[in-house]
């Protein structure tokens, strides 16, 4: 028996758990995903500005697919993470089988709709020729075997929120490496392979989670502090079911809403020119490294707020989340400078063109209004979502985001002839919104009444 299942075990208080070591993992959990992307951008680079103007396309769609069955695999970590708050760890065990299994099934559906319409699918961005062509193979092998993600997303998710976050980017390392190594030998034919281009960064991000995902399920089976049986993934009870989807539902809607929304600005974009594409698919991923820290800080808080919660502690839970808060916007202040000064040699390393170079760098310039509010609104709204409060930032980004977002865009855009930046002023407007609304409804407390375990002690005064 590891040591964190014997302290769980023993009733360690969740509050025990210390951020930084909580986070830290995250952080390079996380960097190791968005270096999965980079790694199929750096290298396609390689091969035309066509091709990554494809891929991005084609991520577009994958990535909300990706944020449809995190409605399960969220859903099921805020729940897990609020009955190990409350020492029900048979009932946490169950939870975690029943994430499998949905996603598992959801993943399965999804990848059959890919299979099928990827082309009708690309089509309607208004692309055209060669990265048309680019896109549709990509999608149609990758988006095939994202139910692989599916199992991948829930696994990940309940051994995290166990505190086996540095357990998780291993296994993110591992599959990272074999991912790279799979790029560089299919893309360019290496090591005997064939060279398949956008073809075989496709399938070697598909090995690479088969792959990962095998040892995920081995991890599952070492850390789990009461064991998973077999009927669990079997015993679909509506009462787990409900509180899943009570939590993920909103959850991932409000993230699909959000990604649809960077897809409708990729559409706004196509009518800029292909530099301008170009540009907006370098500067977006150079972009994720600057909320990376927000990111990891975010979702460690909320794995914390989740337990802390769940054990009927939400003083502690309230004055956790300013912290983060604090820590989060002093990371991403540091990261915006840095990538501010030097956002013409980090658009250099995906093209030489000196036009794509001059587009993304200039969009770069704006990401210290960007990212500033992002910040804020990553922290806030995992909290509230670990407390059970989902739904509030649902109605809140369907106004903020479909509403005023996708407005301004075509008005900077189209109207006032901001080009790229316009769209970077525009999701800006959307972050620091929705940051001001979450700041307050943090602090008015309203989450306090949205805890899906039942508690059966009083709360105890015990600080963090």
């Amino acid at each position: 028996m590891t040591s964190v299942q014997g302290n769980l075990e023993h009733g360690e208080k969740p509050e025990k758990i210390n951020l930084f070591f909580l986070t830290w993992p995250i952080f390079l959990e996380i960097f190791l995903f968005m270096l999965m992307g980079i790694a199929d951008t750096f290298m396609l680079s390689a091969i035309s500005d066509n091709a990554v103007s494809g891929v991005g396309a084609a991520n577009q769609y994958l990535h909300i697919a990706i944020l449809i069955l995190e409605v399960i695999g969220n859903g099921a970590s805020i729940v897990v993470a609020q009955y190990i708050g409350s020492r029900k760890l048979i009932e946490a065990a169950k939870i975690s089988a029943l994430a499998v299994t949905l996603n598992l099934l959801v993943g399965l559906l999804i990848s059959t709709a890919f299979v099928i319409f990827c082309g009708r699918l690309l089509e309607t961005l208004n692309l055209t020729g060669e990265i048309l062509a680019f896109a549709k193979s990509y999608l149609y092998i990758v988006g095939g075997g994202i139910f692989l993600q599916a199992i991948i997303n829930s696994l990940s998710a309940i051994i995290r929120v166990h505190g086996f976050t540095k357990e998780a980017m291993f296994v993110s390392l591992g599959m990272n490496v074999i991912h790279i190594i799979g790029n560089y030998s299919l893309i360019f034919g290496h090591f005997g392979a064939p060279e398949l281009g956008v073809q075989g960064a496709a399938i070697s991000s598909v090995i690479s989670r088969g792959l990962a995902l095998l040892v995920f399920l081995w991890l599952l089976y070492r850390i789990m502090a009461v064991r998973i049986e077999l009927r669990y993934y079997f015993s679909l009870s509506k009462e787990y079911i409900g509180k899943i989807l009570k939590i993920g539902i909103p959850s991932a809607f409000e993230q699909v809403m959000y990604q649809m929304c960077q897809t409708v600005f990729v559409y706004y974009t196509t009518f800029l020119g292909a530099e301008a594409l170009a540009a907006k698919q370098y500067a977006s991923n150079i972009s994720m490294f600057i909320y990376l820290f927000a990111l990891a800080i975010g979702m460690g808080t909320a794995i914390i707020v989740g337990r802390l919660v769940g054990g009927n502690r939400s003083q502690e839970a309230y004055t956790r989340v300013w912290k983060s808060v604090r820590w989060a916007s002093a990371a991403t202040l540091l990261m915006v400078v840095t990538v501010i000064i030097l956002r013409k040699p980090l658009m250099g390393m995906f093209t030489v063109d000196s036009e794509i170079i001059r587009l993304g760098a200039n969009a770069l310039l704006l990401s210290i209004v960007l990212e500033t509010g992002r910040t804020v609104n990553i922290v806030l709204i995992n909290s509230l979502r670990a407390a059970g409060d989902a739904k509030y930032p649902l109605w809140v980004g369907m106004f903020t985001m479909v509403g005023m977002s996708l407005s301004l865009g075509y008005l900077f855009v189209f109207k006032l002839d901001l080009g790229l930046a316009g769209i970077w002023l525009a999701i800006a407007a959307d972050e620091w919104m929705r940051a001001f609304i979450m700041y307050f409804r943090w602090k008015s407390r309203a989450w306090e009444k949205h805890s899906l375990v039942k508690h059966e002690f009083k709360e105890q005064s015990v600080s963090v």
